[in-house]
């Protein structure tokens, strides 16, 4: 799925282009930036790489070979695009995966780039620098939530979670709608991972799962990027969002007009886990930033950062 900015056409410039490859617990993800005309375009395929590794400790085959179709095609636009360096990070899923090698083996294969595996805090580092990249830096907590972990990020701290909308969809809210003893044990669950974390500070959220919600919670017919690009959310909206979404199957959720189908399994579980930032930091509205990872990969790649 590609974002409206994105440019289809091909287009020949002597400039830096960058390819960013973002490899998520859930999603997938591509940028592509030049030097001097800036983004090329943005691409998301939501292939649920990681689910069943929190039980298994393994990437299933069924995922690896969904993802590998993804990272075929994001090759195929990197070439197309006259990308001229490329980098692919990969995160939670891939980490904690005993068969990463075999895995990061043949995704270098089809993305013509070896992927990286990074840890929590520089996942964090680089989600802060796209997030705030037009924010400022003072003040700022950045909250990414992922399938596999969650990061709360601060100019000079980064607490990582693993807990994410997959791996609680795995743990407790396999069941869609849920009941609700599974969504109270959902919500318990991740605020006592949350325990330990203290920060302050006005909340910034980044990633899939907030883009998604903002989505619905804005009422889109179609998924806007530009719309949802520094949409304050009110807790008391997202609380009500967690409800009504428990009250759905995978099935009823999957046919909300802006949201991916393929993430319908997931979303209950992303929305848990935000409504509890808001408790856990202390604040009653989050501004959601298209501007994530992949930016400060490429900002940095570009000598921009």
């Amino acid at each position: 799925m590609c974002c409206r900015r994105c440019a289809e056409s091909g287009v020949v410039v002597n400039t830096v282009r960058v390819g960013v490859v973002d490899i998520g617990t859930n999603s997938m993800r591509l940028l592509i930036r030049d030097g001097e005309l800036g983004d090329v375009g943005r691409w998301v395929e939501v292939t649920g790489l990681g689910r069943g590794v929190d039980a298994t400790g393994l990437l299933s085959d069924d995922a690896i070979n969904r993802t590998l179709e993804a990272f075929h095609r994001f090759g195929d636009l990197m070439e197309k695009h006259g990308v001229t360096d490329r980098r692919a990070i990969a995160t939670s899923a891939t980490r904690d995966a005993a068969n990463r090698e075999v895995f990061l083996d043949r995704a270098e294969s089809a993305l013509g780039v070896r992927p990286s595996v990074i840890g929590g805090a520089e996942e964090g580092e680089l989600a802060f620098l796209g997030a705030t990249s037009d924010l400022g830096l003072d003040g700022y907590v950045v909250s990414d939530i992922g399938g596999g972990s969650t990061e709360f990020v601060t100019a000079d701290s980064v607490v990582s979670v693993d807990i994410g909308s997959v791996r609680l969809s795995d743990r407790v809210l396999s069941d869609r709608p849920p009941s609700s003893q599974q969504l109270k044990e959902a919500r318990d669950h991740v605020a006592e991972l949350f325990a330990g974390v203290d920060l302050t500070g006005e909340v910034v959220g980044v990633a899939g799962t907030w883009t998604s919600l903002a989505a619905i919670d804005l009422a889109l017919d179609v998924y806007d990027s530009d719309i949802v690009h520094h949409h304050r959310m009110e807790r008391r909206g997202l609380e009500a969002l967690v409800e009504r979404l428990a009250s759905m199957t995978v099935e009823q959720t999957a046919a909300i007009p802006s949201l991916d189908p393929k993430r319908a399994p997931v979303i209950l579980a992303g929305a848990v886990v935000a409504v509890t930032v808001y408790e856990v930091v202390g604040v009653d509205h989050v501004t959601i930033s298209e501007r994530d990872s992949l930016d400060g990969v490429a900002m940095r790649m570009l000598g921009s950062a």
